[in-house]
């Protein structure tokens, strides 16, 4: 399994030393680097080890080349692109934020997205009927309003004599392109091209750009935690990348004053740890338009409300745009901002209040949102290592202060928080798809998926090899966020087969036959068409991490319970996409043909006081039918938060007496009521 310790760059027992923070930010020097790095998580254990595979050395040779070419310590080349990239080159695709190759050289001029996410699809964020929907206008930046860590590409082009399209699609060119880079920086510096990589600290923390003295120190110091730990992997082309452990270096962190970058006080409002670089961005609370408020509601959580669920997004924005939208108060909102090139963290709202982000008002009563920067209208588009792991660090972190569970159940993507009603079900955005890595995440998380059972366990969690796992996708020419949500079996996009790329998702057929049809989803395709090969249509798709249970082996292929049918996924052995687990699951009460499944837990209507209006039980239009069993997540009474005033006083938490239970019903969850099922062993 990817991820191993030798793909992992910290000990996660050992200590963060150095002064304090207010110290560390005040000097930026040598102590500052200490305190900054929070090591990550513990990784996977040998048995799912990210051993490299065999493959060729092409790559590990031009990273030699390079390094001698431009004066720069291997071991610094190969530490830097590990935060950019793993040292994939993704086939010449751009990352999420327009960066291309090992190096993530960026050039936003060709990669630009055309619209931020939140302007996608019919979903309302805030997924409240007893508010009026907003859905404002946004705008997407000229290439000329860009920062300059945007546009790497085009400084390395006049450095090297390289042409772009050769740095965005050679990967030997793309690396030399970074040394360029570096040891250009180095030079401004006034410092010597050092063999020592000791001496490259200040390079290193200027090459993501960053825009503050501790972003700059977070993102060197985890280059220089996997230079001391080492790594070693084969990248999704098939090359294989060494970088040998060296212990002892020990950076001159004092050399990051040269960089000029501000050394900002963290913000006492920040609810985050101390080993990520994160400001205070706060979203506005204010009145607009006819009695109207926005962009969040105040709360009181986890005393008003327990917090149960984190969710992962990514913006199709750029970072500026994104704090730009975060200050409209007719827009929505969202607690994070991560940023693509350094890890960057931004926090707009209290934890204790609620934002409008999940397209599902008892999602967001419950939940945190965390946005990703992400702004290409190609779906097939990759993520920085960086960004992971500051992410990683953060929701570990969250998890951890408010009891969270670290499994999929509680950590969602935008994409597996379900429909309020049958009307939203199209509208749902489909965020971050299936090319995030969860695997890798829930690794750097510290919490592996791996077997719990053997075959007679009952249950499976979905866990393909993410980089040789390449199921084909369509649409990621023209799709955009939330178009493949249609009726009548519509493709998003053009239909076009998107570049290869590694998946955690695999996909459901109705037989044992990659040639038999994928699975339904009526809540998608009401006319009961098809579902799709396209990038954003999720209607027979199984995520990394998801736990379903089993309905049928047969040879290489496994079928679970999905939507009310048996969906079957190739899992041979020699190459199993899922492992054997087990657990509870709910199934109906004896004697019951069928069972609703609801999008939302809410109350029983004489649960609502007065003044409160009674918020519709709405089933969704699937049916969980005698025989099926799937997999429990959590118990939760009905609850629903009445808010619709500014005045937060106004405010009303509603709880009834229905108990609901959390089921993975599909790719997206789902709610059934207690008194409709009974738990049981998967293994039973």
């Amino acid at each position: 399994m990817r991820g191993s310790a030798q793909d992992s760059a910290h000990d996660p027992n050992r200590p963060a030393p150095g002064p304090t923070r207010r110290t560390a930010l005040r000097t930026a020097g040598a102590a500052a680097s200490a305190a900054f790095l929070l090591p990550l998580a513990s990784q996977a254990p040998a048995a799912l080890a990210d051993e490299a595979r065999p493959g060729g050395d092409a790559l590990q040779r031009a990273f030699a080349a390079a390094a001698r070419e431009y004066g720069v310590p291997l071991s610094v080349l190969l530490g830097v692109s590990y935060l950019q990239s793993r040292w994939d080159g993704h086939g010449g695709a751009p990352s999420v934020t327009g960066g291309y190759g090992p190096m993530h050289l960026t050039d936003v001029t060709t990669a630009l997205a055309r619209t931020p996410h939140h302007s996608h699809g019919t979903e309302d964020a805030r997924g409240d009927a007893a508010r009026p929907r907003e859905v404002p206008g946004t705008e997407v930046p000229q290439a000329r309003q860009l920062p300059a860590r945007l546009r790497t590409l085009e400084r390395a082009a006049d450095l090297t004599g390289l042409s772009a399209e050769a740095l965005r699609g050679d990967e030997a060119a793309n690396v030399r392109g970074g040394a360029a880079l570096l040891a250009a920086e180095q030079k401004r510096l006034g410092l010597p091209l050092s063999e020592d990589p000791a001496d490259w600290y200040a390079a290193v923390a200027a090459y993501a750009g960053s825009d503050n003295a501790t972003a700059a120190a977070v993102f060197a110091d985890d280059v220089f935690a996997v230079i001391r730990d080492g790594a070693s992997r084969t990248t999704a082309s098939g090359e294989t990348v060494s970088l040998p452990a060296a212990p002892e270096v020990s950076p001159d962190t004092r050399q990051l004053r040269a960089l000029g970058l501000p050394s900002v006080e963290r913000d006492p409002n920040i609810e985050a740890p101390k080993g990520v670089s994160c400001e205070w961005f706060p979203a506005p609370y204010e009145q607009f338009g006819d009695n109207d408020y926005g962009n969040h509601d105040l709360g009181n959580r986890p005393e008003s409300q327990s917090i149960d669920y984190i969710v992962i997004h990514d913006t199709e924005g750029t970072w500026d745009v994104c704090l730009k939208l975060i200050k409209d108060p007719t827009y929505v909102s969202w607690q994070y901002t991560l940023r693509s090139a350094d890890g960057h963290i931004a926090q707009h709202l209290a934890l204790k209040d609620v934002g409008w982000h999940a397209g599902n008002w008892y999602v967001n009563a419950k939940s945190i949102g965390v946005e990703h920067e992400a702004f290409l209208t190609s779906p097939d588009a990759w993520y920085t290592e960086a960004m992971y792991r500051s992410s990683a660090r953060l929701v570990r972190y969250l998890a951890r202060k408010y009891g969270i569970p670290l499994d999929r159940q509680h950590i969602l993507g935008h994409d597996n928080v379900p429909g309020t009603t049958t009307p939203n079900i199209k509208g749902m955005h489909t965020d971050p798809g299936p090319y995030w890595d969860w695997a890798h995440y829930f690794t750097l998380l510290g919490a592996p998926f791996h077997a719990t059972a053997g075959p007679g366990g009952g249950m499976v969690t979905v866990r393909p090899d993410y980089e040789t796992h390449q199921p084909v996708y369509t649409g990621c020419e023209t799709a955009v966020e939330g178009a493949a949500q249609r009726p009548s079996g519509v493709v998003a996009g053009d239909g076009r087969a998107c570049a290869p790329h590694g998946s955690g998702a695999v996909r459901l057929h109705t037989e044992p036959s990659a040639d038999a049809p994928l699975v339904k989803d009526i809540g998608l395709r009401p006319d009961g068409s098809d579902s799709t090969t396209g990038v954003n249509d999720t209607g027979a798709r199984a995520s990394t991490g998801q736990r379903f249970a089993v309905a049928e082996r047969r040879g290489d292929w496994t079928a679970i319970w999905y939507l009310g049918q048996k969906a079957w996924f190739e899992n041979p052995r020699r190459r199993p996409t899922a492992v054997d687990t087990k657990g509870l699951v709910v199934t109906p009460k004896e004697g019951a043909a069928e069972v609703p499944v609801y999008g939302r837990a809410y109350p029983e209507k004489e649960a609502y006081p007065a003044g409160v209006p009674v918020q519709a039980v709405s089933p969704l239009p699937y049916k969980l039918l005698a025989g099926q069993r799937y997999a429990l997540g959590l118990k939760t009474q009905g609850e629903y938060l009445w808010a619709t005033t500014f005045d937060p006083a106004g405010h009303k938490v509603v709880r009834g007496q229905d108990t609901y239970y959390q089921i993975q019903f599909g790719h997206r969850v789902a709610f059934v009521r207690a008194a409709d099922v009974r738990i049981e062993r998967s293994d039973k």
